[in-house]
């Protein structure tokens, strides 16, 4: 693992109105790692990983992504919003992987996995499917290549979105509880994937309440409620001996 961190979180704060959802986050994740955030709904998990490739603009603190600070360059007048065209450029290198998807429905799983490189790296269609059908036949899909995303199951869909977010060669991959909007018997194919990546030595950020995949796959594991990070540790400290009693309270529901 290198020892230089890809993402560096220092004092992050996100309000919504009045409700303050991030209250001073902290966190460097390492190149290769893979961090696995646990908590509570509404503990901030979300909003964390939104801020992380700017979905969602933050108010104070700051990210550093291989170096870049975030949404922001410092001006000789402060903080200002960076242009839309770095933002997005920042984007294709941090590949997201949401809850639903996000798939074009009037495009073929093939077109919703090359759509980026074609408009974004302005790849030739030839190039880029090229890229596409290895990505998909690595996720196990080559035979969905031609179908729409009502046609296929939510486990499938949620592997042509992985495929698509790979397909941008990203540094680092940011998944947001990639399971949770599928059905149980569909929950494993989808984790397969992830693993394999997390053998390959993809760098990913995953917010899940699957346990079981932070247990097997997670370097470290961050445990967040109420806008904070409680703990952070290896797999076998925070689920087997936490330290802080929010860990020990929210594992007691969810371990069975």
């Amino acid at each position: 693992m290198n020892a230089a961190p890809i993402i560096v979180v220092r004092d992050l704060r996100k309000s919504f109105g009045s409700l303050e959802v991030l209250c001073g986050v902290s966190l460097e994740v390492h190149y290769g790692e893979v961090v696995v955030i646990i908590g509570p709904s509404g503990s901030g998990k979300t909003t964390l990983l939104r801020c992380l490739n700017f979905l969602e603009e933050y108010d104070a603190g700051e990210i550093r992504f291989d170096g870049r600070l975030v949404g922001y360059r410092d001006g000789d007048a402060g903080r200002l919003r960076d242009s839309e065209a770095s933002v997005s450029a920042l984007r294709a290198e941090m590949g997201m992987v949401f809850q639903h998807f996000h798939l074009w429905p009037h495009k073929t799983v093939l077109e919703n996995v090359i759509e980026g490189l074609v408009v974004v790296k302005r790849m030739s269609p030839a190039e880029a499917r090229a890229i596409g059908t290895r990505l998909l036949g690595k996720g196990g899909l080559l035979d969905k290549a031609d179908a729409y995303p009502s046609k296929i199951s939510g486990g499938q869909m949620q592997r042509a979105a992985i495929a698509r977010a790979l397909a941008m060669e990203p540094k680092a991959l940011l998944f947001d509880e990639p399971t949770s909007a599928l059905d149980p018997e569909l929950v494993g194919e989808v984790l397969d994937v992830m693993k394999q990546l997390a053998r390959e030595g993809t760098t990913m950020v995953v917010v899940s309440h699957e346990i079981g995949f932070a247990r097997e796959v997670a370097d470290r594991i961050v445990m967040m409620d109420e806008g904070r990070i409680v703990e952070v540790g290896a797999p076998p400290e925070i689920l087997h001996n936490p330290g802080h009693e929010r860990t020990r309270s929210f594992l007691s529901k969810v371990l069975h």
